[in-house]
């Protein structure tokens, strides 16, 4: 359900309170199984909350790209030997996929 959420939430032009967020998903989840997801997602640092009157609105921090940028990066720090997994990283990509980061490494990782 995270998922869905943060997809809607990407694709909202603006942030978005517990209830837009359950209309949205055509009310399949309670409400406050809704707000718990937002809550949780708040506390791991994936959504931003803002006080709204008596309740919060939320908005990504990350675009989708960033997200998965910042959970691989987080997965890299858990592990003691930093060069074994980037060697078994980069040899697992696709000859199109290393061409692309060797290019973006060049430029400076823009």
């Amino acid at each position: 359900m995270e998922s869905e959420i943060l997809s809607l939430l990407w694709t909202s032009p603006t942030a978005l309170g517990a209830g837009a967020v359950q209309e949205q998903l055509s009310g399949e989840l309670a409400y406050t199984t809704v707000v718990t997801i937002l809550s949780r997602l708040h506390d791991k640092g994936v959504l931003r909350r803002t006080r709204a009157g008596r309740s919060y609105v939320y908005a990504p921090v990350y675009d989708e790209a960033g997200l998965v940028a910042r959970r691989m990066r987080q997965m890299l720090d858990k592990e003691a030997d930093r060069q074994a997994v980037l060697a078994r990283f980069v040899s697992d990509l696709s000859t199109d996929d290393e061409a692309l980061l060797r290019r973006l490494l060049d430029e400076g990782g823009s």
